[in-house]
């Protein structure tokens, strides 16, 4: 049995769950509204504020689809009622970043010869911060874990972390392995 899968989703106060026919699961909550089509094997069975994922057989297509199931109820659940947040920071000289002439357009300078505009959907709030002497600050926030993923990956590849310097776009708290430049090799 799948440890995650297994586990029962709590449902806390004012989030409301529908499993429609072909399991269509829509995750209602004070956060917005969320909907994710599972695998039709699966058995969904909401009681008293628990929501547990059952599988008929112990299939292999089963088994896999068990587990995910449920942590993808998990993710909606926890949207609606708490939502995600990302952090990005920007390292390097010159590098900035400002939503000021519209709110969901990014304009980001990251030392290349042109700004890099990126348009963020209306699904996730966009907050740039820069504070005198740190780096610049990007906060997504929002309901649905997958596009906050999308948009902050999408983001952060305009100028990836390099390993020598570690200048570029990182998420804030990530570890960036750091390599020796030529001068570690002459004697």
């Amino acid at each position: 049995m799948s440890r995650i899968g297994k586990m029962p989703v709590t449902l806390p106060q004012g989030v409301e769950v529908k499993v429609s026919k072909g399991n269509l699961v829509t995750v209602k909550g004070p956060k917005g509204t969320l909907t994710q089509q599972l695998h039709p094997d699966l058995l969904i069975e909401i009681e008293d504020g628990t929501l547990e994922v059952k599988r008929p057989t112990d299939q292999k297509r089963h088994r896999e689809a068990h587990g995910l199931a449920r942590a993808l109820i998990n993710n909606l659940v926890v949207g609606v009622s708490e939502g995600f947040v990302k952090e990005l920071e920007l390292v390097g000289v010159g590098y900035r970043a400002s939503n000021e002439t519209m709110k969901q357009l990014l304009e980001l300078s990251l030392g290349y010869s042109h700004p890099v505009l990126f348009y963020v959907p209306e699904e996730v709030k966009v907050e740039a911060k820069q504070e005198k002497g740190k780096n610049p600050i990007i906060r997504l926030e929002s309901h649905d874990k997958q596009l906050i993923g999308q948009i902050a990956a999408k983001i952060r590849a305009f100028r990836k972390p390099e390993p020598y310097k570690g200048k570029g776009v990182r998420f804030v708290g990530e570890e960036i392995r750091r390599k020796a430049g030529k001068t570690a090799g002459k004697k």
